[in-house]
Formats: C-alpha cells, sequence, structure tokens
C-alpha cells in the first residue's frame, strides 16, 4: 500500500473547512490524490446520506481515482465498497463508506452521459466532487452545484475564455497566507465578484511532496518549451493548448521600469504614439469597450503600453447602469490623460469605423469641451489575416512588445484568440482588445519591424 505524504500546503488544505474548493495547477501535482482524500472526509463528517463523486466517464473515474495507487479503495480499504453496477435500491454505480453514524452513500456520475445524472440530480446532497471541471458539461456543473452543501473541483489550466471560469472558478480567492504562490496571470484572472467561503487552490510540482525530483524533471522534459501545452500542465498557466492564432512567449513581456531603463540607456524616444478603441455596448455577451495605447520606438519596435476594458454585461451583474455611446468620451479621454502621464501625447484616436455612434459622442465631446484629442476613423483597408501575419512577425523577431502590468486584458486576449475549428479563419471572439490594439498600428505599420516585412 501507497502512503500518502503531504507538504505543508496540502495539510493546510486538509484542515480548511470552505463550503466551496477548486484546486488548480500543474500536471502532477497531486490535486486529485490529496483532493479526494479529503472529498471522503467530509463525507464521512457530512449529515446526509447522498454524495457525488463526478468525472469524464465511468471508466476514467474508475482509472483516475477509485482503483489507482493512493486512490479511494487504496486509502480507505475495508471502510468502502464500490458497487460499478449498482446494488439494492440504488441502481446507479456507487461507493459506500462505512462509518459510525452509516453507510453513506456516493453515486459515480459521468457528466458524458446527461441521461444517467439527469436521473440521479433529483434531491440534495451532501457534498459533490467534479474531477477536471474545466472539461465538464455545464449544464451538469450548474445543475449539481446548486444542490450540495460542500463542493470540490479539481482542473489543469485550460482557455481562459471558458465559461466555467467566468461562472465559478473566477468567484474563488486564495487564502492570504498562500496567495503569493498563485501566479499572478491566474491571480488577475480571479476577477469575478468574490462569494464568501469560495476558495482558489494552487498547487504545483513543488507541493508534491510524494513525487521525487527525478520524475519532476522527466515530466518537464517531455514537453517542448514555448508550446501551449508547456505552459497549461508544467507552468499552470491558463490558455489555449491547441489553435491559437499567436504564440505570446514571455521574451515579448516588459515590465515599465524595464521599459523605461531600456530606453534611457539605449537612447529611444517615442516616434510615434497612438489609441486604438474597439466597442461593444451589449449586456448579453462579454464583448467588451476596449481602449489600447500603442507606441512606435525610434530602433522601430512597436509597444502595447497600456490597455483598458469595460463590460456592460460585468456593470449589469454589478447592478449598474449600462454605458452608452455618450458615456464613452469622458472615459476615454480619461485614459488617454493617464497614458499621456506615463508616456507622453497621443494626439490621434482610432475608433471602429463599424461605432458610428460612438464616433459622433466623441466628435460633439470635443465641439462642445475643446479637447487636445482628434478620433478618427480606424483604418481597415488591410485584411484581418493580412494583420495577423505582420503581428506574428513582430513577435518573433522582438519587435513587438507588452508592458506586462497594464496590459492585462490584452495578454489574457493573445493567449485564447484562437482559430475557428475547421476553417481557416479566426474566431469572433476574444478579439476586442485584439481588434483595438491593431487600429492603433494599422496608419503607421510602415514604421514597425527592424527585419523588412
Amino acid at each position: 500500500m501507497a502512503t500518502l505524504i503531504l507538504s505543508d500546503k496540502y495539510k493546510a488544505f486538509l484542515r480548511c473547512t470552505a463550503p466551496v474548493e477548486f484546486l488548480e495547477g500543474t500536471t502532477s501535482a497531486g490535486k486529485t490524490t490529496v483532493g479526494i482524500f479529503k472529498f471522503m472526509l467530509r463525507v464521512a463528517q457530512s449529515p446526509k446520506q447522498l454524495h457525488i463523486l463526478s468525472g469524464l466517464d465511468l471508466g476514467t473515474i474508475e482509472k483516475n481515482i477509485i482503483t489507482k495507487d493512493l486512490g479511494i479503495l487504496d486509502d480507505f480499504g475495508t471502510l468502502v465498497e464500490y458497487n460499478p453496477s449498482g446494488k439494492g435500491k440504488h441502481s446507479l454505480p456507487h461507493i459506500l463508506l462505512h462509518t459510525k453514524q452509516g453507510d453513506k452513500v456516493i453515486y459515480v456520475l459521468g457528466y458524458d452521459n446527461k441521461a444517467r445524472w439527469k436521473k440521479a440530480l433529483g434531491g440534495q446532497y451532501g457534498c459533490l466532487y467534479i474531477d477536471e471541471i474545466n472539461i465538464a458539461d455545464m449544464e451538469y456543473v450548474r445543475e449539481a452545484s446548486m444542490r450540495c452543501d460542500y463542493f470540490m473541483a479539481t482542473m489543469n489550466p485550460d482557455d481562459p475564455s471558458l465559461p466555467i471560469y467566468e461562472e465559478f472558478v473566477n468567484h474563488a480567492r486564495p487564502l492570504p497566507e498562500w496567495e503569493h504562490e498563485t501566479p499572478k496571470e491566474i491571480l488577475e484572472q480571479l476577477n469575478q465578484e468574490p462569494k464568501q467561503g469560495w476558495v482558489h487552490w494552487f498547487f504545483s510540482f513543488d507541493h508534491n511532496a510524494g513525487l521525487p525530483p527525478e520524475k519532476i524533471q522527466q515530466i518537464i522534459s517531455m514537453v517542448p518549451v514555448g508550446t501551449k501545452l508547456h505552459k497549461n500542465k508544467i507552468l499552470g498557466l491558463r490558455g489555449r493548448a491547441t489553435g491559437l492564432v499567436f504564440n505570446l512567449q514571455q521574451s515579448n513581456l516588459i515590465l515599465a521600469q524595464q521599459l523605461r531603463q531600456a530606453m534611457q540607456q539605449n537612447n529611444l524616444h517615442w516616434v510615434q504614439l497612438s489609441c486604438g478603441v474597439d466597442t461593444s455596448y451589449s449586456q448579453q455577451t462579454d464583448d467588451t469597450f476596449a481602449f489600447v495605447f500603442t507606441g512606435i520606438l525610434s530602433d522601430r519596435r512597436k509597444v502595447t503600453l497600456a490597455a483598458e476594458v469595460h463590460s456592460n454585461k460585468e456593470r449589469a451583474r454589478r447592478h449598474l447602469p449600462p454605458l452608452a455611446p455618450s458615456d464613452i468620451p469622458p472615459v476615454l479621454v480619461d485614459f488617454l490623460e493617464r497614458q499621456r502621464t506615463a508616456w507622453g501625447f497621443a494626439r490621434t484616436v482610432y475608433i471602429d469605423s463599424a461605432d458610428q455612434a460612438t464616433i459622433t459622442e466623441c466628435t460633439k465631446y470635443k465641439r462642445q469641451n475643446g479637447s487636445i484629442y482628434d478620433f478618427a476613423q480606424a483604418w481597415k483597408k488591410m485584411p484581418i489575416l493580412d494583420r495577423i501575419q505582420l503581428e506574428i512577425g513582430w513577435l518573433a523577431h522582438g519587435d513587438h512588445l507588452m508592458v506586462q502590468e497594464t496590459c492585462a486584458p490584452l495578454i489574457q486576449e493573445y493567449n485564447a484568440y484562437s482559430w475557428k475549428e475547421g476553417k481557416d479563419e479566426p474566431e469572433d471572439r476574444n478579439d476586442h482588445t485584439v481588434n483595438a490594439e491593431q487600429y492603433s498600428w494599422l496608419p503607421y505599420k510602415e514604421k514597425i519591424g527592424r527585419v523588412k516585412q
């Protein structure tokens, strides 16, 4: 029988009594092994008899959770009884956990089998466990989560645009004493309204005390550096693993202080500053108003200096009035003034030419209030694929940088902007800051790139 060895963080996790817990992190971090152990302890403590253990399908649950080393049968031995075909009055596959308070029944459900889980979700349950919730049927997650007292889910980082993040995971927060161990990129994405008692745990190789160092190195060496698989599985960061339009690398990111030092040391200056704006007034979709501030250096490198987004859907969720075209000019000018203080004056702002209402309101604002800024229609004659080709080249040659601490919305979209499944064109989503960024450089593209395009 294998021995469960626990790091300090996993010991803290076992002691935590939160009602909702999400375990996210690298591959082989021990999330499922320790998570299922705690789940069984919570089942034993629950006053309810019925509970749910769920994963992709019955075979996957058996292999990864029930019968594996340090799985349920290994951990609890004679205290548990697994009935894969049901038994007695419980016709569904289930586990019996024998406790001093009587037997606890844990239904084993695959979220791939809607007919079966629909049949099971008819009452109230004590504890719910969902393995790999990032690939789970969202209808199942919504139905099951509202019927339990305690909810635990594990996941490997995935496409940040998946609804599971917005509806569930991003409402959780790490405990203060462990917040420093959560990657900054994920902390920034835990941005939905916090829900009381919802805890986010980030686990990496370092927290799996039972994993030998040589095994860790073997796992890391098998995944090519720079791939999205490396980003998801090894670094534990969110981002689409396949089909991404851009391959954003750490070398494309720079801190503001590093940029200022490099400009001073290399005697660089801005030859062009500009701003691009893309808009969406929908309260039903995740589309955003996006402002992107761009600079072109005297060495022909383009630097995205800041990105800011606003969402009417998010405002509706917070019971705030939606933004209308007439609300945009002062918000936009405030953004421009902050960037002027930080980096310099960008005289011309390029606004999506499809949004004549916003352009009209900005023009009226300038006429009525006076403004040093000119509001122009975006130059959109270059096809989208040609824009993408230029940007991919700039990224590859180090001619496109992003200021890490002020471009979070753009970085997030670059890690999610993908090609349509089975088609040679990009998806029409995760692209509002991408579009705004393009509007900012399209009129000045000839000034960008140290390598001839």
